[in-house]
């Protein structure tokens, strides 16, 4: 059986424990915690982290305030999910070597957004003219004089001017790489969350399938 929710289609899924729960994928998840229930990261003080990978987020503070047994006045923001929050939780304490706490935020930006980030998918390196002159001719590259030259092949010396045309590059050798480079860590760092869930296997409402993003989408549009 499958039923459509906010993070697309999902398969119905019952664990070893009886819980039932829908099966999606690691960027689904992430969208869901992060654009769906709103869910923040939090880099807290190393005292403040709970025992495994996460901080003490929205649910054991709520845990807590239920034991003073009133509700606390003040503010109008709902809690994200549980899950959320511990999803959250494992964003918040990414290895240094899937690019830490940069990563991490770039990873709860981009999912609030539902994107990922740009490969510069198509892109080459181009060699285009600095400026463009028009005249009735139409459009020609501008060009600027950088000195003069002498043509002794006649029989009266010529002088003329010499031309350069200034040129720049768009999207450099080095911008693609960084580009590309950058994508295939955030999806390191989907690799690295999606394995967490499936060991800790903690979360109530989802089972987090093997489906990634794709490992070179550039090679797709050669």
């Amino acid at each position: 059986m499958r039923q459509k929710t906010n993070s697309g289609a999902v398969r119905v899924m019952r664990d070893t424990m009886g819980r039932v729960r829908q099966e999606i994928s690691i960027q689904r998840l992430l969208e869901w915690a992060f654009a769906d229930e709103c869910a923040s990261v939090d880099f807290e003080d190393e005292g403040t982290l709970a025992v495994g990978y996460g901080h003490i987020g929205n649910a054991q503070r709520m845990a807590d305030r239920g034991l003073l047994g009133c509700p606390i006045d003040g503010g109008g923001r709902s809690y994200p999910d549980a899950d959320a929050d511990l999803v959250a939780a494992a964003v918040a304490v990414l290895p240094e070597g899937c690019g830490g706490r940069g990563m991490a935020l770039q990873i709860a930006e981009l999912a609030r957004a539902r994107r990922v980030p740009d490969a510069m998918v198509g892109k080459r390196v181009r060699c285009v003219p600095v400026g463009w002159r028009q005249n009735q001719h139409g459009g020609r590259a501008a060009t600027q004089v950088i000195g003069q030259g002498v043509d002794c092949s006649g029989r009266k010396v010529k002088k003329y001017e010499v031309l350069v045309c200034p040129v720049s590059y768009t999207h450099t050798a080095r911008d693609i790489a960084r580009a590309r480079r950058n994508y295939l860590q955030w999806r390191l760092a989907l690799m690295e969350l999606r394995q967490t869930f499936v060991s800790y296997n903690n979360l109530s409402r989802w089972t987090v399938s093997s489906a990634l993003p794709s490992r070179a989408p550039w090679q797709n549009s050669i």
